[in-house]
């Protein structure tokens, strides 16, 4: 009763924010978003009921506080499928930084929802596998159907779960990271988002924006699915930043990359800017111009990376696993 898992972790394209349920975390609207590669997670589960305890480590750190109790509610999902009690051993690992705005817990759920899946014998279409995952992090919904993906807000697990959209976009499309190591809080952005007075304006609009971006990803226009996607960070951190905290979260080097794309724009390059909650910033552009585009960013006294479109979460071989 062990499998291991390697997941994908997001970029919001129309991104969801606030949750209708906040345990079985249903949003109040759609949301796509793409998965990036190389960056991924990488999670073994096992199911033992020789152990005491139920056992949670990432990146060799035992989990407890918040964390293992989303990860609980996963895994107790997973034992209710299954009908058994059985206590697990979970140990996971991510190939880039977590808690800067590159999507972490996305990665990390689906990882974990696909192997716990496969380690109890649950046979799952990945929607299916979508839903469990969803109990963690919406966003890990899409991640496990990979690339780029919807996923419908509903009431329960058959409609709320997630489906890929194929485009033509998906190997055009390079990713330069600007790594802006400024620490998040998601969970808090997403509790008090219905608070904001920008909500119902940017429920308003939604739809219109997720029609405009499966359009454009099934006709493979790149600008017009990129600058959807600029704008729409633009009005989640209106949202965000209106809310009772008052939560900013985009630093100095946040701008100066939206600074520097919208000069390269100028210049004619296809290059468009991106966030999700945090400060990290990904400059979607093609891969003609990726040199370029990961010059300017450099520039701006960040990390940079260069990655590309990531598919759907998968069981690896039993030779990769954790433990």
């Amino acid at each position: 009763m062990k499998a291991t898992a390697k997941a994908h972790p997001i970029q919001g394209l129309v991104k969801y924010h606030g949750m209708r349920d906040p345990d079985l975390r249903l949003p109040y609207h759609d949301s796509i978003s793409v998965c990036t590669a190389p960056s991924h997670t990488r999670t073994t589960v096992e199911f033992d009921p020789e152990l005491d305890a139920d056992v949670y480590r990432i990146d060799g750190e035992t989990v407890d506080g918040r964390g293992a109790e989303r990860i609980e509610h996963v895994v107790d999902h997973v034992r209710d499928l299954a009908a058994f009690d059985h206590r697990v051993r979970v140990e996971s690992e991510n190939s880039f930084p977590s808690n800067v705005g590159f999507g972490s817990s996305s990665s990390g759920f689906a990882a974990l929802a696909m192997a716990a899946c496969e380690a109890a014998g649950l046979e799952m279409t990945r929607p299916e596998v979508s839903a469990v995952a969803r109990r963690g992090s919406s966003s890990a919904a899409r991640a496990v159907t990979g690339a780029f993906s919807q996923l419908y807000t509903g009431l329960n697990d058959d409609d709320c779960r997630s489906e890929r959209i194929e485009s033509d976009l998906e190997s055009e499309l390079r990713i330069v990271t600007g790594l802006v190591p400024a620490y998040k809080e998601t969970e808090q952005a997403h509790e008090e988002a219905a608070d904001s007075h920008m909500f119902q304006a940017r429920m308003a609009h939604i739809h219109g924006q997720i029609a405009e971006m499966r359009d454009g990803l099934r006709e493979g226009d790149f600008d017009r699915v990129f600058e959807l996607a600029e704008h729409d960070s633009l009005s989640l951190a209106a949202t965000t930043m209106t809310g009772p905290a008052g939560w900013v979260y985009w630093q100095p080097r946040t701008i100066a990359i939206f600074n520097a794309v919208r000069e390269l724009r100028d210049e004619g390059v296809p290059v468009y800017f991106s966030t999700d909650t945090g400060a990290s910033v990904y400059v979607n552009t093609t891969e003609a111009y990726v040199d370029e585009v990961e010059a300017a960013v450099s520039e701006c006294g960040v990390d940079t990376d260069v990655w590309e479109v990531g598919g759907p979460a998968r069981v690896l071989e039993e030779s990769r696993s954790l433990f």
